[in-house]
């Protein structure tokens, strides 16, 4: 199926050989091909593009994950005699009839936090525990081991800032108005101004939404 093809809804979109252990997906959300996704609730809009593989993670709304993309990788228990799995799986190679659920609750309990209106790109990894704020951009291939800012760019192993996509009074702005939170007409009512410039758009919404609160 072509790109143009797609169309979207309120049910999730799931390419073929997709795997899903134990994930919510929201609505318009689309998951590409062979993505395995473990433990995660994926909000409204987001999508992943082919080959990721996503454990233990919280992404919000209009994620837009490349393909490739690895979120959460579970790390091995390297403080033991032996780095191997054998000892947590005991029960697949019988050295016990029960495997080390302590272990694999603990592993699970690190969650990682993708914000809202993120991109991640090409082939990036995004270690355990990390969070990545609200509208920030991570580069193709960055290894991320540290929070991402909101509206942080970051690139390179291990990632780091470069810069950030908007001065700090409009990076505020922009998590005041928290525009991925609008309904569905809303947003299709207001489509032209995500095509008008940032500047704009903040004057016109930042001030919509304080009069909006101060008359509710």
């Amino acid at each position: 199926m072509k790109k143009n093809d797609v169309l979207l809804s309120q049910k999730p979109m799931l390419h073929e050989h997709v795997q899903l252990e134990n994930t919510q997906l929201g609505a318009f959300t689309e998951i590409g091909m062979y993505n395995f996704i473990e433990n995660t609730v994926m909000d409204d809009y987001s999508y992943s593009g082919q080959f990721c593989f996503i454990q233990n993670a919280r992404i919000g709304k209009f994620s837009n994950i490349a393909a490739m993309v690895r979120i959460g990788p579970t790390d091995h228990p390297y403080e033991r005699p032996s780095l191997h799995h054998f000892t947590y799986r005991q029960k697949m190679y019988g050295f016990s009839d029960r495997d080390d659920e302590a272990f694999f609750k603990q592993r699970a309990s690190q969650i990682t936090t993708i914000g809202h209106d993120t991109w991640i790109g090409h082939g990036a990894i995004i270690q355990p525990g990390v969070t990545v704020g609200d509208g920030a951009v991570v580069g193709s291939g960055a290894i991320v081991t540290k929070d991402v800012p909101p509206y942080a760019i970051v690139v390179g192993v291990p990632a780091k800032i470069i810069k950030y996509r908007f001065p700090q009074e409009t990076i505020e702005s922009l998590q005041r108005i928290q525009w991925w939170d609008w309904s569905f007409d809303t947003i299709k009512e207001r489509m032209d101004d995500f095509n008008c410039d940032i500047w704009k758009f903040t004057d016109k919404h930042d001030r919509r939404e304080e009069s909006d609160d101060t008359t509710a």
